[in-house]
């Protein structure tokens, strides 16, 4: 009998290389990935930048909400690759390809790093991956990637690899750790036409 999780682990997408890394699909069984999107999600450098709708405090619900990630990816709302180093396995972070609009040919991106791998060029790195998939593998005409006000580090990371901003947001995110209360949000934005980035 098939085991009734086996849908959570299939790679409905090839894993991508590149840059000196390798993103492939979360697994929600592992307690290996279901402690590192914990880990992440904990982290208190995430949650100063972002405020999910549901927050993850355990394990459990951790594997949910790759288990949640996994169906995204079968009905093609959305892909989440697990970024690792491509020579070590290194786990070091999440990007994802989120909101995908297939009549507008439009999605928005996000990622985080774990602690221990920042200063890396990890995002930067997997955000180009992800770029690239994204316009080849599922055709995508537009990229948006939306970070609180004040985020310097993810402003320089989207410019780099050639999201340009577009404008502020008013309003059209979460202040940390409320549902209540909004902050402005920087707009960059990158169409498939755009020259490719150098590689860093």
């Amino acid at each position: 009998m098939a085991d009734v999780h086996e849908h959570y682990v299939i790679q409905p997408f090839p894993e991508q290389r590149g840059h000196g890394l390798r993103l492939r699909s979360w697994n929600a069984e592992s307690d290996v990935d279901a402690a590192a999107w914990l880990r992440g999600l904990s982290d208190p450098e995430f949650q100063r930048w972002n405020t999910p709708l549901r927050m993850i405090r355990d394990i459990d619900g951790a594997r949910e909400s790759l288990r949640a990630r996994a169906e995204a990816a079968m009905d093609g709302s959305g892909v989440s690759f697990c970024v690792t180093d491509a020579d070590t396995g290194e786990l070091l972070g999440h990007i994802g390809v989120n909101e995908i609009d297939h009549v507008m040919g439009c999605a928005r991106v996000g990622y985080w790093v774990l602690p221990e791998a920042r200063g890396r060029q990890v995002a930067t790195r997997s955000l180009l991956l992800a770029a690239r998939f994204a316009f080849t593998d599922l055709g995508l005409h537009r990229l948006e990637l939306g970070h609180a006000l004040g985020h310097d580090a993810s402003c320089h990371i989207a410019e780099r690899c050639g999201f340009r901003y577009e404008g502020t947001l008013r309003g059209a995110m979460f202040e940390a750790g409320r549902h209540d209360a909004f902050r402005d949000v920087h707009l960059h934005g990158r169409i498939a036409a755009d020259a490719e980035p150098v590689v860093p």
